[in-house]
């Protein structure tokens, strides 16, 4: 089992569901780098990432869950078959475009009727869902244009008490996941 242990006592779990409801930010580990993130629906805690990471306004941001079912209430209503697919594919780096509901413009993209989504392949990322009961943004913990943090230290000696960081480690993934266009099949990334 990952380095959880942390996050999931009763009192951990309390204490950063409170942070992340007051705006806070949260780095933790995924499948190839610490990832950032904030709770999807907090507009001013997307506007404090953007602006930590010196991230363009314009770029959508990803969101993970544990689960499809985690991540339907921000979503439009996919078909049976987009379901199955998700379903069948996922926990996976693969990241999914899919229609959306009205969501916070910082979170989809200016211009964009889609959201990222993802179960991650990283079982930290996922049991932080979990726990927290809720999606997270997913966003490598770097600055803009930088390269992406691989160890909780890293994180810590770039983003300071700004963010708090879940220890663990990285997954074996040399690239980040795969972002594809749910309805067209079309590779983005």
């Amino acid at each position: 089992m990952m380095k959880t242990a942390r996050i999931l006592s009763a009192a951990a779990r309390a204490g950063l569901a409170a942070h992340l409801k007051q705006g806070g930010l949260v780095a933790y580990p995924t499948e190839s780098c610490y990832g950032i993130g904030c709770l999807p629906y907090h507009t001013r805690a997307l506007k404090k990432l953007v602006c930590l990471k010196k991230r363009p306004q314009n770029k959508g941001m990803i969101v993970i869950g544990n689960s499809l079912a985690q991540l339907l209430p921000l979503l439009g209503r996919p078909s049976e078959s987009m379901t199955a697919m998700l379903e069948n594919q996922w926990p996976a780096p693969e990241t999914f475009l899919l229609p959306c509901r009205r969501l916070p413009l910082l979170l989809r993209g200016r211009g964009r009727s889609k959201l990222a989504v993802r179960v991650p392949a990283h079982s930290t990322a996922r049991q932080l869902c979990k726990a927290l009961n809720t999606p997270l943004v997913s966003t490598s913990c770097n600055r803009a244009g930088g390269r992406p943090c691989k160890t909780e230290r890293e994180a810590r000696r770039l983003f300071g008490r700004s963010v708090r960081v879940i220890g663990g480690r990285i997954g074996g993934r040399k690239t980040p996941s795969r972002i594809i266009d749910a309805e067209t099949g079309q590779r983005l990334r």
